[in-house]
């Protein structure tokens, strides 16, 4: 190789990772400073120059911003209702993605069609009517209205998802199994579920991130404060400590690490199921 294109091309990746480094360090700033802001107390927090290392670190600030509310109870109910909201996620996406690229039945693709126009109505649109009907069937103030339509296909974006990524799968092995005598279901089970576990973990991560960031519904739904989320607890405790920058900033860190490290032991099934969805279609 030309030794003038050999170093074009080495100083072309130091100026790549160069630029990478630094939008890197830019989008990580905001988080380096909520967490070194979380052990600090107020009068330090603002000083300019800023300083980055606590001077000393101010421990007790997460104990008593977490005990300030009952942070203890909205976690128990965020976790009661991503339980149910994942299982139902994950088993009706599943069934209903099986359905809709493996099963072969009259008008499939026409009603698929049909049901991903949906994608493009806003939550907000139909919230008012699907508050006035939980009111009617006694749902409201219970766990129901946020956990029971996960039961019912499991979102169309989590279905359209699953579908793209099992049209992937050679049709081939579907038709060994069934020579074999397997049903449809074990079909599912035995080798589709298998097969995709980077894409059903990819509905999971964002299932969960739904749910744990969720502050709408909660709001609309629950008026007990011992039924709130963590979503609607982190809103109540800003407007209790408004001032209170140093326990905002703890309660706030304590709430955003589970999705950050779900995502990094995730990360490569993630990944993967983001970059093999919709290789067919």
């Amino acid at each position: 190789m030309n030794p003038i294109k050999k170093n074009s091309k080495v100083i072309s990746k130091i100026i790549i990772y160069l630029i990478l480094l630094v939008a890197s360090v830019s989008f990580l700033l905001p988080f380096i400073w909520l967490v070194r802001s979380s052990f600090m107390d107020i009068g330090q927090i603002f000083i300019l120059p800023p300083e980055w290392i606590p001077r000393p670190f101010r421990w007790q600030n997460y104990p008593e911003a977490l005990t300030a509310v009952p942070f203890g109870r909205y976690a128990l109910n965020t976790i009661t209702i991503l339980i149910f909201v994942e299982a139902g996620v994950i088993i009706t996406s599943t069934m209903s993605a099986f359905a809709f690229s493996r099963l072969r039945w009259k008008g499939r693709d026409k009603i698929f069609s049909v049901l991903l126009t949906s994608l493009m109505v806003p939550y907000v649109v139909t919230l008012i009517p699907t508050f006035l009907l939980w009111k009617a069937l006694g749902g409201i103030n219970t766990f129901l209205p946020l956990t029971v339509p996960a039961w019912f296909g499991g979102g169309m974006f989590n279905v359209f998802l699953l579908r793209q990524f099992f049209l992937t799968i050679p049709y081939e092995l579907d038709e060994a199994a069934y020579l074999d005598g397997a049903t449809p279901l074990q079909v599912l089970w035995k080798v589709i579920i298998p097969l995709s576990k980077p894409a059903i973990l990819t509905v999971a991560i964002f299932t969960f991130m739904s749910v744990w960031n969720d502050l709408l519904g909660p709001i609309v739904y629950l008026n007990d404060p011992d039924k709130y989320t963590l979503a609607v607890g982190l809103a109540t405790f800003v407007g209790m400590y408004t001032g209170q920058w140093n326990y905002l900033m703890a309660a706030s860190t304590v709430m955003i690490l589970p999705p950050i490290i779900l995502f990094f032991i995730g990360q490569k099934f993630f990944v993967q199921g983001i970059t093999l969805t919709g290789l067919k279609g």
